[in-house]
């Protein structure tokens, strides 16, 4: 899990270094640096993630590669929705809510659209990928 974390890490200084790009495996994919509430922990947590802006809406979603499990800031906003996100040189709180249905649907497919791997990832697991709308608080 370490691995995982010092990954995380890299990617977050590189996010903040250059105003919200990263290079890499993530190179011209928008990203968002999430920060919730560990559920079990309480403690803050901040994940690096893919998003998907359309007009004024954002999303994330909760592909863990392809894993056959959630990724764990899934359920810490699922535990807690109230969330930070820094997109480029801003940061604001917003509320993190998974969409259902068609709307998951047609989002989901507009990233996978967009960005391969996406397909990809949802034909590795059996598992629905949670897409979540960030909704910035007024």
């Amino acid at each position: 899990m370490s691995d995982m974390n010092d990954f995380n890490s890299r990617v977050i200084e590189e996010f903040r270094a250059n105003n919200g790009v990263v290079g890499g495996p993530f190179e011209g994919l928008p990203m968002v640096l999430l920060h919730s509430t560990g559920a079990k922990s309480g403690v803050e947590r901040i994940n690096p993630l893919a998003c998907l802006a359309e007009g004024d809406r954002l999303y994330v979603f909760a592909s863990k590669a392809g894993a056959d499990t959630h990724p764990d800031w899934y359920f810490n906003i699922i535990a807690n929705s109230r969330v930070t996100v820094e997109r480029g040189t801003e940061s604001f709180a917003a509320v993190a809510t998974p969409l259902e249905g068609a709307e998951r649907e047609r989002v989901y497919s507009l990233q996978a659209e967009a960005f391969p791997g996406f397909a990809e990832y949802q034909a590795k697991t059996s598992r629905v990928i949670p897409v979540i709308e960030l909704t910035r608080e007024k």
